[in-house]
């Protein structure tokens, strides 16, 4: 009769573990399950991303802009490669200014095709970030050695711990949510150089105005990535549901 009783009370036990799991579970907010980034959060980026799309066309250092690096209008001709892949990632802030107007705006989902666009565009901002500290991997950026830690530092590791997390939960996190994290990888990598590499330069605050208000921007965009990375880390293993937000 004792062994009977000590089984029913541990049957009994396991019962209310399992109705507290799944009261858990079905407290947890909506957006949560699905993946969906909170609406307040997107209302708060929004403002942020249309900032980061205006840095692309203020001057940065120099009297330069991205745009002008892209172009290749760099003052004394010198523009060349490194300009261009340097500039580029700033372009980043307009499909980032898309998918926010889009989650505030819009109930339709993102295509496959452009969630594809999209990942192409990270895919190569990033080899282009890792090609132009190619010089600073080599000593010849002419930057002092605290800068070429910095630049390495935060370029590669930004990257690296965004990509194994993002590829480790691959299947947990929402299709949405991994864009986010992958825009704002490939964009924080390259600004986090930039600013660095020109915090010394020389000018008033009209030829430099876009860096300081990527100075200011950016650390939203990190605060933001820090937090969709740590709810990928702690999502359960059960996969979401895996239509895009």
């Amino acid at each position: 009769m004792e062994p009977f009783q000590r089984d029913l009370r541990k049957a009994n036990w396991e019962v209310l573990l399992g109705d507290h799991e799944e009261l858990g579970s079905r407290n947890e907010p909506d957006w949560h399950q699905s993946g969906k980034v909170p609406t307040w959060v997107n209302a708060v980026a929004l403002p942020i991303w249309l900032a980061a799309g205006a840095v692309v066309f203020l001057p940065f250092a120099f009297s330069t802009s991205a745009w002008d690096a892209v172009t290749l209008h760099v003052p004394g001709n010198q523009g060349n490669w490194w300009h261009f892949l340097a500039g580029a990632p700033f372009f980043l802030a307009f499909p980032m200014i898309w998918l926010r107007g889009r989650a505030l705006f819009s109930t339709q989902p993102s295509t496959a095709i452009g969630r594809r666009l999209i990942w192409s565009a990270v895919g190569l901002s990033i080899l282009g970030t890792i090609l132009v500290e190619v010089p600073f991997l080599l000593h010849l950026a002419g930057t002092s050695d605290w800068q070429r830690f910095v630049v390495l530092g935060l370029g590669f590791g930004i990257v690296i711990a965004s990509t194994l997390i993002l590829f480790l939960r691959r299947r947990q996190i929402s299709p949405t949510r991994a864009m986010l994290a992958g825009l704002e990888t490939a964009y924080l990598a390259n600004a986090a150089l930039c600013l660095v590499v020109y915090a010394g330069a020389t000018g008033n605050i009209s030829s430099r105005s876009g860096w300081f208000l990527s100075i200011v921007i950016v650390w939203p965009i990190v605060l933001e990535l820090a937090w969709l990375l740590l709810q990928a880390l702690r999502t359960r293993t059960s996969p979401i549901d895996p239509r895009p937000a």
